[in-house]
């Protein structure tokens, strides 16, 4: 475990409309919508997520390792603007994340397969993923498009997001590609809710969640994604 790192705690659940709205419904009044929503209240996330050659962010998922991370690089809204390259790393039953910009320029260069734009020493996460694409061949596998809506407490520092439309790129990798045409990953009657928090949810946000009454679910975006394309080119995991 890197000490260095702010560890939070996420929940996942896989919810109904009706259970959105009535989830929504109480929260409104109890926290504030994320600074860096639209009119509507969302914003729109799509993530590029890498692999290496053998597939190990995905199989230790699927196996139920404890403590992984992974790679993706993340825009917002579909602008350039901001470029983020992530890891996201998983601990326990915590979760931390690291991340560096990147500019346009330096996206268009990794995506030509030039690695050597993160040659960088004095940035580890840089060096690393440097590293992890000239020796263990980590590459894009898969687009990952949602839309979120964002709900935020001071207290406990309790981040609560609804995420909705998962749609995958299936064998598309460029995230600024105009002609993208993510499909649907997951039945359009589900939504995402993650919960993160440091070490504690105030008892007036956990009496409008009623978390025990949810579907509690494991399986990450990017995996639900990669099984998506799996379903659909007979790729065996």
């Amino acid at each position: 475990m890197n000490t260095n790192l702010k560890y939070r705690h996420e929940l996942k659940f896989f919810i109904n409309h009706h259970q959105y709205f009535t989830i929504k419904q109480r929260l409104k009044n109890l926290m504030n919508q994320d600074k860096n929503v639209g009119p509507n209240g969302e914003y729109h996330i799509r993530s590029l997520y890498f692999d290496d050659i053998g597939n190990k962010a995905l199989h230790e998922k699927l196996g139920g390792i404890r403590d992984r991370s992974k790679y993706r690089i993340r825009i917002y809204n579909v602008q350039d603007n901001v470029i983020h390259f992530e890891k996201k790393i998983k601990y326990r039953d915590y979760i931390a994340k690291l991340k560096e910009s990147l500019t346009r320029g330096m996206y268009d260069r990794i995506m030509a397969g030039d690695y050597e734009v993160l040659n960088m020493p004095d940035k580890p996460l840089m060096m690393e993923l440097y590293n992890e694409m000239k020796h263990k061949l980590l590459r894009p596998k898969v687009i990952v498009d949602y839309v979120r809506e964002p709900y935020v407490c001071e207290n406990g520092n309790v981040r609560i997001t609804f995420d909705k439309e998962l749609r995958t790129g299936l064998h598309a990798t460029d995230i600024f590609d105009p002609k993208l045409d993510p499909v649907r990953a997951i039945d359009e009657n589900l939504i995402i809710l993650e919960v993160k928090f440091d070490e504690y949810i105030p008892a007036y946000i956990q009496t409008a969640l009623q978390l025990q009454g949810l579907n509690r679910q494991s399986a990450s975006k990017y995996v639900i994604c990669r099984k998506f394309l799996k379903y659909n080119t007979w790729e065996d995991f």
